[in-house]
C-alpha cells in the first residue's frame, strides 16, 4: 500500500484502525495509533523524519479479555455491526496485507499496437534507469524494468496490486506519451504472474519475435539487466526474472535449431528486399545504406552473406564505414557523407534506413523527383526503414515509382517459414515450460525468508530476557568467564532447537514436493509462534513508499 500527498491522515487512519478492528475466528485486536504516528503518514514532506522518530509504530496486541468485556456492554443493535466488520477481510485494507505483490506487464507490441503509436511510447536505453525510478514512485509498484526495442514497449513491475498498478502505469505511459490513456488501452496487452514470466521467456528466446530466434532480442534482454544493476527499484523479483530469462534464451538457442535461417530483423529486412527483387538480379541490385551503426552494420553482413558485393553506405562520419570495410574483405563498400543521401538514393535499387534520427530523413518531397529506376528490378525503388522511429515518412507510399517497408512488414519474411517455425517453437515451449516452473518455484520459496528472520529473532528476545533473569539471580559478582560460559550455553540451546524448524523452512524451489511442504511448515511455525502481523506487512509497505518518496 502506497501513501501519496492526497492520501489524507484521516483515511488512512480509518483503513488502519478497521484492519485492526476485524474480528477473526482465534481473536480480537485492538489497535492504538496516536495523534503524531498519524501525522507521519498524512505528511509526506516529513514522513522520513516522523518515522524515524516513532517507537512503537501501529500496535495490534491480542486482547481478548477486553474484547470479551467489551462484548457485555455491547447491546443488541450493535451486534450486527460487529458482525458486518468481518466483512473487512474483503476490504482494500486486508487485500493489501494479504495480497502477495504481482509480477505484472503492460506492454504493447508489433502483435498488438501500429508503428506509430509504438514510436511514441518508445523510451530511449540512456532514459530506463530514470523511468524506473517514476514508475517505482507511483504509489502501488515497488520494483520495475523497461523493455524498449524497435518491436515492443513492454514495462514489467511488481504492483501491491494488479488492478491499481495497471491504472498508475498506463496513465504514466499516457503522461510521458502524449497518447490518451483510452488508445493505449485499445492496443496494450495486460499479463500476470505465470503469464507474465512465461511471456518474458517467450521474448527471450526469441519466440515472440517477427524473426524466429532472433539474437537481438536476448542482447536488448541482457542490457535491461546490465542498465538496473544499482538502479533503485529493479529490484529481487525484477532482476530474478530478467536473469532467468536470459538463461531460458540462451538454453532454447542452444537445444533447439531456432536460429537457423534470418535471426535479426536486420537480415529480415535483407530477406524481404530480395524477396521483391527478381532472384537473377541479388547480386548485382544497387544497395544504398543510411547508417552504419549496429543495425546498418548487420543489414551490410547480411547483403554481403547473400551475394552482394558491392554497396553505398551513408552515414555522419566515415570512421564506422572504414571499420566496416576493413571486417568486410573482398567487399566494395563506399562510403558518402549524410549531405550526399538523397544523390546516392537517386542511384540506389533498394534504400536500407536505420539512423537513429528523430524525424524523418525521407519524405514525399524528397522521393518524388528521384529519376525512376530499372524495369528490370521491377520499375520500383525500394525503401525498407528498420528505423523506430521511422526514417522514411508514409507518404512515400504514395509515391508512383517507390515502395516503402517497415518492421511491421517483415511478417511477410516469417510468414515464408511457418511450418519449420511452429516445429521450433514446440520444443522451446518444453523448456520454457520447464524453466517458468522452477522460476515460480525459486518465487515461491522466497516466503520463508520473513518467517525465519522472525523466528530467529523471537528465538533471540527470549535467550535474552531469560539469560537477564539468570544472572540476575546468580548476583553482581559473577567472573566474566562464567558469564561467557551461560551466555554461549544459552546460545547454543536456542541454536540447536532452531536448526530442525529452519532446515524446514529452507527450500531452493526446486523440488515441488519440498517447496510444498516448506510453505505448510512455514504457515504452521507463523500460527505457533504467532509471527505473522497482517498490520505490520501493512505498516511496512507504506513506510517504504514514504521512505521512497522523500528519497
Amino acid at each position: 500500500m502506497a501513501v501519496s500527498s492526497t492520501f489524507s491522515g484521516a483515511k488512512l487512519e480509518r483503513l488502519l484502525i478497521n484492519s485492526c478492528s476485524s474480528p477473526s475466528a482465534s481473536s480480537l485486536r485492538a489497535c492504538s495509533l496516536s495523534h503524531q504516528q498519524m501525522k507521519a503518514f498524512s505528511k509526506p514532506n516529513r514522513g522520513r523524519k516522523a518515522l524515524a522518530q516513532r517507537t512503537g509504530g501501529v500496535r495490534c496486541e491480542v486482547a481478548q479479555s477486553d474484547a470479551i468485556n467489551e462484548g457485555e456492554k455491547m447491546d443488541p443493535s450493535k451486534a450486527s455491526a460487529l458482525s458486518a466488520l468481518e466483512q473487512l477481510k474483503t476490504s482494500a485494507a486486508d487485500r493489501y496485507t494479504k495480497e502477495r505483490s504481482s509480477i505484472v506487464v503492460i506492454g504493447l507490441s508489433v502483435h498488438t499496437a501500429p508503428v506509430e503509436m509504438r514510436e511514441k511510447l518508445a523510451i530511449p536505453e540512456a532514459e530506463w534507469p530514470r523511468a524506473i525510478a517514476e514508475l517505482c514512485g507511483l504509489n502501488h509498484i515497488e520494483e520495475a524494468a523497461v523493455l524498449s526495442t524497435c518491436n515492443r514497449m513492454e514495462i514489467y513491475v511488481v504492483a501491491l496490486s494488479q488492478h491499481r498498478g495497471v491504472k498508475e502505469v498506463t496513465e504514466w505511459m499516457s503522461k510521458t506519451s502524449g497518447i490518451p490513456v483510452s488508445e493505449i488501452c485499445e492496443h496494450r496487452f495486460l499479463l500476470y504472474n505465470k503469464d507474465a514470466t512465461q511471456h518474458i521467456f517467450e521474448v527471450s528466446a526469441g519466440l515472440d519475435s517477427l524473426v524466429l530466434g532472433e539474437g537481438q532480442i536476448l542482447a536488448q534482454v541482457k542490457q535491461v539487466v546490465k542498465v538496473g544493476q544499482g538502479v533503485v527499484g529493479f529490484g529481487r523479483n525484477i532482476s530474478g526474472l530478467f536473469k532467468h530469462a536470459i538463461t531460458v534464451g540462451k538454453r532454447v538457442r542452444t537445444e533447439t535449431n531456432i536460429a537457423a535461417g534470418a535471426v535479426s530483423v536486420s537480415s529480415a529486412a535483407v530477406e524481404l528486399a530480395l524477396m521483391k527483387l527478381p532472384e537473377s538480379l541479388h547480386a548485382t541490385a544497387r544497395m544504398l545504406v543510411i547508417g552504419a551503426g549496429k543495425m546498418g552494420k548487420l543489414v551490410i553482413k547480411h547483403l554481403v552473406a547473400k551475394g552482394c558485393t558491392k554497396m553505398v553506405v551513408v552515414n555522419r562520419s566515415e570512421e564506422k564505414v572504414a571499420a566496416i570495410r576493413e571486417e568486410m574483405q573482398g567487399v566494395e563498400i563506399i562510403y558518402r557523407p549524410l549531405t550526399d543521401m538523397l544523390a546516392c538514393s537517386a542511384e540506389a535499387d533498394v534504400v536500407f534506413t536505420s539512423t537513429a534520427s528523430e524525424t524523418p530523413l525521407f519524405l514525399k518531397e524528397h522521393v518524388k523527383d528521384l529519376p525512376p529506376v530499372s524495369s528490370e528490378v521491377g520499375g520500383l525503388r525500394l525503401f525498407v526503414d528498420i528505423s523506430v522511429p521511422r526514417n522514411v515518412g508514409s507518404c512515400v507510399s504514395d509515391v508512383e515509382g517507390a515502395r516503402l517497408y517497415n518492421v511491421d512488414d517483415l511478417k511477410e519474411v516469417v510468414a515464408s517459414n511457418k511450418e519449420d517455425r511452429l516445429r521450433k517453437a514446440m520444443e522451446a515451449q518444453a523448456i520454457i515450460a520447464e524453466e517458468s516452473k522452477q522460476f515460480e518455484a525459486w518465487r515461491d520459496s522466497l516466503e520463508t525468508v520473513p518467517t525465519i528472520k522472525k523466528l530467529r529473532a523471537y528465538a533471540e528476545r527470549i535467550r535474552v530476557a531469560e539469560l537477564e533473569k539468570c544472572l540476575s539471580k546468580m548476583g553482581e559478582d559473577i567472573p566474566k568467564k562464567t558469564r561467557r560460559a551461560v551466555d554461549d550455553l544459552s546460545r547454543g540451546i536456542v541454536n540447536k532447537l532452531l536448526h530442525g524448524p529452519m532446515q524446514h523452512l529452507r527450500c531452493d524451489g526446486s523440488d515441488d514436493r519440498t517447496l510444498s511442504e516448506t510453505l505448510e511448515n512455514m504457515h504452521a511455525l507463523n500460527r505457533m509462534f504467532g509471527l505473522e502481523s497482517d498490520i505490520s506487512l501493512f505498516e511496512q509497505k507504506i513506510r517504504a513508499k514514504v521512505e521512497q518518496s522523500q528519497k
